[in-house]
């Protein structure tokens, strides 16, 4: 048997993981993109609800794949639009256009498009997996990306 193994501390000192301080994306963000970010995340619609485990969990209607937790509705917001603001930054930095808050406009105009069921199929999942409330945001959202680079 090896040294290091009937050492029982040695070898629980080395078994024991170090815990390590959650990083704070805001200091590696540039001021000005931080300071767009949270002019663009204020608008977002927050809403907050009770859970029984972690006490609060809010999110954005407009970004509903970020969200945040804490024991009061207060602490809860605070902390929701911190991460939205933080998440809105790191799309900016990327070169990505963060969601529009709800009220930029009133969509008024509709447009069809015919679908193969394969394209549906496509279309909700990639919706589904990219945090999309539906296909139509889906489209709306991708089809202005492109547009938008475009120019």
């Amino acid at each position: 048997m090896s040294r290091s193994l009937r050492n029982g501390s040695k070898a629980k000192a080395f078994s024991e993981k170090k815990t390590k301080k959650p990083i704070d994306l805001k200091k590696s963000l540039k001021a000005s993109v931080l300071r767009k970010a949270k002019k663009i995340s204020s608008e977002y619609c927050v809403t907050i609800g009770k859970n029984d485990r972690l006490g609060y969990i809010g999110s954005a209607v407009e970004f509903p794949t970020v969200f945040a937790d804490a024991k009061t509705p207060e602490a809860c917001y605070k902390a929701t639009e911190e991460a939205l603001m933080v998440a809105v930054a790191v799309m900016l930095e990327n070169g990505q256009r963060p969601p529009q808050p709800a009220s930029a406009g009133h969509r008024s105009e509709q447009v069809n498009v015919r679908l193969t069921a394969e394209e549906k199929l496509l279309f909700s999942n990639a919706a589904m997996n990219l945090g999309f409330k539906g296909i139509s945001d889906f489209i709306r959202n991708t089809a202005l990306d492109r547009v938008l680079s475009a120019r």
